[in-house]
């Protein structure tokens, strides 16, 4: 009975603001004609506003790849790449660090509990709080150059202020990844490991016959939520550098587009969309992040069996 009621507020809070969305991406903003000098009342646009994203028109409809150097249209391409840049090193780093984390946390020692707690901080951090923690840290004169006993401009020039970020990202979330890895260790009997023991199998053997094949349903969920997480990536780079130094994201670049019209705003929006449901159908579809769908058909089976 309750089924109806919760699709359609779904469909409100899902549905309504990405078909608006939508709705304003085929509209021209209101402004001054660069072209013309004169006052332009909007109307419909077609797909001018996507194409002057992806061929970087600037203006819309001019040749393709005419915006200059700098200019919020001509960052699309590189914005893109700084993205998936952000998005691969950092998943990388922390799906390491967070099994790591994840298997030291499994093994029962006296104060496990308080380790647990510990190691979640900096994921409780808010993320505007954990940049400016960092901003600090990064400073010329702040304390991670005096522990390196270099003066290096961290968010001064474009790896550096990359590797900041980097750097930042992984520290905050890594805990995340080591929290959702860590259920799934727990769901692994250890019965399994103690006759895998007696049949005289290596720690090297165990991890990677028994282990990874057990928890790799959690793992790639911990992955997919934290690739989706990182392909909007807005707050952390915006604060600790500006988006300045070749740190600009795709959410950033949308933001700096809001100011200067909302149409074009949602065209890269909706392109931002497009990208983070391509690459989520690709894990759920390709890679085995469906975790319900692959288990239900097991589940059914073994009762029928029992049966």
């Amino acid at each position: 009975m309750l089924l109806a009621p919760t699709l359609i507020l779904l469909g409100i809070v899902i549905l309504y603001p990405v078909i608006s969305a939508i709705t304003l991406s085929f509209q021209k903003d209101e402004g001054l004609d660069p072209a013309t000098g004169l006052f332009v009342a909007g109307g419909p646009a077609g797909f001018s506003n996507y194409t002057a994203w992806l061929l970087q028109q600037c203006p819309a409809g001019a040749g393709a790849f005419t915006c200059p150097d700098g200019s919020i249209g001509g960052q699309f391409w590189s914005a893109t790449g700084v993205t998936f840049l952000f998005t691969i090193v950092t998943v990388i780093l922390e799906t390491v660090l967070g099994f790591w984390m994840a298997t030291i946390m499994a093994r029962k020692f006296k104060g496990r509990g308080l380790l647990r707690a510990a190691v979640l901080v900096p994921w409780a951090i808010p993320t505007a709080v954990t940049a400016k923690l960092w901003y600090f840290i990064f400073a010329a004169d702040g304390i991670l150059n005096h522990l390196i006993g270099q003066t290096i401009l961290w968010t001064g020039s474009e790896w550096p202020a990359r590797w900041a970020i980097i750097i930042a990202d992984t520290w905050k979330t890594t805990p995340f990844m080591a929290l959702l890895i860590l259920a799934g260790l727990q769901l692994i009997p250890a019965e399994v490991y103690e006759a895998a023991k007696v049949d005289g199998t290596t720690a090297w053997q165990r991890f990677v016959q028994i282990t990874l094949p057990l928890v790799k349903p959690a793992l790639m969920v911990a992955i997919l939520f934290r690739v989706l997480d990182a392909l909007r990536m807005y707050d952390l780079p915006a604060i600790l550098t500006g988006g300045a130094n070749g740190t600009t994201t795709l959410s950033i670049l949308v933001i700096q587009q809001m100011r200067a019209g909302i149409n074009s705003a949602a065209a890269l929006s909706t392109i931002t969309f497009i990208i983070i449901f391509l690459v989520a159908f690709i894990f759920v579809k390709f890679l085995g992040a469906n975790v319900v769908e692959g288990a239900g058909p097991k589940r059914r089976k073994r009762k029928k069996v029992a049966a």
